[in-house]
């Protein structure tokens, strides 16, 4: 698990994050919430020591993020970026990348890093994609590729900044039922999310984020009941009950 307490971190002598305590528990798909540049993305790269800390403290599986390798961190925490280059590599080949953390220089692949790689490739719905060379993918392909690379790193936590960024509607609603699969063998994921009714449907929990801070935390339902999305999005959000449980909507 990931946690942080009193976080500030920014760029260039600017705060982008004030005070943020937050945490991503276990067996929970957790969504960060909050309108463009309100430091969501920031908040992950901090976590993960991509960008360094102005004040705080991270917290991962109860070691100080200060206190891990590059490589120990690796083990543990999964990061699916936002955007990501595009080599002239397979996407099986893409996904071993993931496996790296567990090999040692120079960097030879066992058989069961195969394994995990394309087994990684089936879940993220990309199998039939592993001879494929990246650039010959949409971006939708791409962005399936890339989370197979996480969920090839097999760690216990998985971070995604917009992993359904590309993706039609349904492999959107594939990687959210992938994320509560991974919640449910007991691995903590946190989410991106700029798309309300997708985060409300699926999270276990969401963050609401404004300029930099953490307003609230907790379950859709107390989210949704606190008015807060209203204010914070400017937009209505609004709810209906189906056989598959609340479905959300803005106006």
């Amino acid at each position: 698990m990931i946690e942080t307490r009193g976080l500030c971190a920014g760029y260039r002598g600017r705060d982008v994050l004030h005070d943020v305590s937050v945490s991503f528990p276990p067996g929970c798909v957790t969504v960060l919430l909050g309108p463009n540049g309100c430091g969501k993305s920031t908040l992950l790269r901090t976590v993960l020591g991509l960008q360094p800390a102005a004040g705080g403290e991270v917290l991962v599986d109860g070691t100080p993020l200060g206190e891990l390798s590059p490589g120990e961190l690796a083990r543990r925490a999964a990061y699916l970026p936002q955007f990501r280059g595009v080599p002239n590599i397979s996407a099986l080949r893409m996904v071993l990348h993931g496996r790296f953390p567990y090999l040692s220089y120079p960097r030879r692949y066992r058989p069961e890093d195969y394994r995990i790689a394309r087994e990684a490739l089936g879940l993220a719905g990309a199998g039939e994609l592993e001879d494929r060379l990246l650039p010959e993918l949409s971006g939708g392909q791409r962005q399936r590729v890339y989370l197979a690379m996480a969920l090839a790193q097999e760690t216990r936590t998985v971070l995604m900044d917009e992993p359904t960024t590309f993706l039609d509607a349904r492999h959107q609603l594939e990687v959210m039922a992938l994320a509560r699969t991974l919640a449910g063998q007991g691995k903590s994921v946190g989410l991106v999310l700029h798309d309300l009714c997708l985060a409300l449907r699926w999270a276990g929990q969401a963050v609401v984020m404004e300029e930099g801070r953490a307003l609230c935390q907790g379950p859709p339902e107390e989210i949704f009941n606190s008015g807060v999305l209203d204010r914070v999005f400017g937009v209505k959000v609004r709810r209906t009950g189906t056989e598959d449980g609340w479905q959300y909507y803005c106006v």
